[in-house]
């Protein structure tokens, strides 16, 4: 079937923000007395809070987690969300799907003021069709709830006429969840071996090398 919407990541797909997580994550363990390399805690990065923390620290409670998810999102908005710049051609490429006749589709584990923030430096409130963010689910990636969510509201499009933009090994297997293709950028640092892995059906550097390739990308299916 022909692709008639794309699902795209936010956090390391969109906008170069993974690094600015990774800090804002230490600050928050640093609080707690916890201690992580840089790379542990990137490897982490695209899952929620709910997701994250009991990965990092399985012996915290539903209580605690969330209590470090606000910490987080706290520290994030008041320190990085301002340095957070988009990747090169990002709306570019959005508009490219939209004028293309298909849905452009934000769905994120970021919360929807951070979502809301970024409709405005990406430029594209009159592009992007819907969003879901971790605001609309129980379980972030790599748990298909975000994707699932979104593909109930494009109803009647089915899993096949659907594709996935995003950057991290759970947008890839969230995808999967659901039924969906995923294209895995790697602008977000995560290894081709662990995209591919992942079940990634193919693999650009960023949304730049996406949009050059457009018309031969699973996105033009």
């Amino acid at each position: 079937m022909a692709i008639k919407a794309v699902l795209f990541d936010i956090d390391g797909t969109l906008v170069d923000s993974n690094d600015h997580h990774v800090a804002a994550w230490q600050a928050v363990f640093r609080q707690i007395g916890a201690t992580f390399d840089d790379q542990a805690v990137h490897d982490q990065i695209g899952k929620g809070t709910d997701m994250l923390v009991p990965t990092l620290l399985p012996d915290t409670d539903e209580a605690e987690q969330e209590k470090l998810g606000e910490e987080h999102g706290r520290i994030f908005k008041s320190r990085y969300l301002e340095q957070v710049k988009p990747f090169a051609a990002a709306r570019e490429l959005l508009a490219k799907v939209r004028d293309g006749g298909r849905q452009v589709v934000l769905a994120s584990s970021a919360s929807s003021d951070e979502l809301d923030h970024y409709l405005d430096l990406l430029d594209a409130r009159e592009i992007v069709s819907l969003s879901t963010t971790s605001d609309d689910v129980e379980k972030t990636k790599p748990a298909p709830d975000i994707f699932a969510t979104a593909l109930k509201k494009l109803s009647p499009l089915a899993a096949s006429e659907v594709i996935v933009v995003g950057d991290t090994p759970y947008d890839i297997e969230a995808a999967a969840g659901c039924g969906i293709a995923a294209v895995g950028l790697r602008s977000g640092k995560f290894s081709d071996e662990t995209l591919n892995d992942a079940g990634a059906v193919a693999l650009y550097d960023n949304v730049a090398a996406l949009l050059a390739d457009f018309e031969n990308s699973p996105l033009n299916g």
